[in-house]
């Protein structure tokens, strides 16, 4: 795997900071730039990781500005409005349409890079930059997978398996309109069939999660998890690979046109290297389509 350079704008707060950690642990030799409006605070963590490469020596750390975008392997974008209890990720997509439409204008014609969305609401958010920036769909993913890591979670307590061991996937958008796939779960690769109540408990928890979370009105996200996972991901797009629940644009799969949710992709050099077409229950189609056209009507109303 060649290294990169993964400039992370929004990196002063606690995910970004989280995923450049993760990112030097793995001592894949990449270049990591953290971009933030707080220009101290990243001082600060960069000051911090220079005793990290000391442990786990091999990638590179610094602070950047802006202009570390234009020659960037991978973006990840995580500056966001600050988050309040109570407020649906949808509300937020007003004043964080404006980051994007930043970082989209600050793109030159041809360049060359992956952009990984983490701000919310991420699909109308991937929905605009691409039609924004006009890259290639594949080159503009939505971090969702803790959906379905929450999903898994919600499996392991219900099935009383050890964490790691359950498969479960959701799709759609990320948020209130998401879609867990109950009739595809796997214990270390063995498919289940979870009985209605254990079903039932697993998704209350995944669709639980998010409101007991912001409702601690605690300041922060899901920093650890989110931390670990984009900077997985950021390793697939520069070629480690791999089958992901991921936000991109589609064009006619599921029957959806020009709108980005969560489908299952398979994450290559670059981006996405394909977008599957899972066969889905009835009802779990109608919903995906549903949640699609949330977005578009989200996306049209900014």
């Amino acid at each position: 795997m060649a290294a990169v350079k993964v400039t992370i704008v929004g990196g002063a707060g606690g995910v970004g900071a989280s995923t450049a950690y993760n990112l030097l642990l793995m001592r894949r030799g990449d270049e990591i730039v953290l971009v933030d409006s707080r220009p101290q605070m990243i001082t600060s963590h960069v000051m911090d990781f220079e005793q990290v490469l000391e442990l786990s020596p091999g990638s590179a750390v610094r602070g950047g500005d802006p202009d570390d975008v234009a020659d960037a392997d991978v973006v990840v974008l995580l500056s966001s409005t600050p988050i309040t209890a109570g407020t649906p990720r949808i509300d937020y997509l007003a004043a964080n349409a404006r980051i994007a439409d930043e970082l989209a204008d600050g793109l030159a014609a041809g360049w060359a890079g992956a952009i990984v969305v983490v701000t919310n609401p991420v699909d109308p958010l991937v929905t605009r930059l691409q039609r924004r920036t006009g890259l290639d769909r594949r080159r503009v993913l939505g971090y969702t997978i803790n959906d379905s890591l929450r999903l898994r979670t919600g499996f392991t307590k219900a099935l009383g398996v050890p964490p790691g061991s359950v498969e479960a996937w959701v799709v759609g958008e990320h948020g209130e309109q998401s879609v867990p796939l109950l009739d595809r779960v796997s214990v270390n690769g063995t498919p289940v069939g979870p009985t209605p109540a254990q079903a039932a408990a697993a998704e209350q928890y995944f669709r639980s999660w998010y409101p007991i979370h912001v409702g601690l009105d605690s300041g922060r996200s899901s920093t650890w998890t989110s931390g670990l996972g984009v900077a997985r991901m950021v390793a697939a797009i520069g070629g480690a690979g791999g089958l992901w629940p991921a936000s991109v644009v589609l064009a006619g799969e599921y029957g959806i046109q020009g709108v980005a949710v969560t489908v299952p992709v398979t994450i290559g050099r670059g981006g996405a290297a394909e977008i599957h077409e899972w066969e889905l229950a009835p009802g779990d189609l109608d919903g995906l389509r549903a949640s699609a056209e949330f977005v578009r009507a989200a996306v049209d109303s900014v």
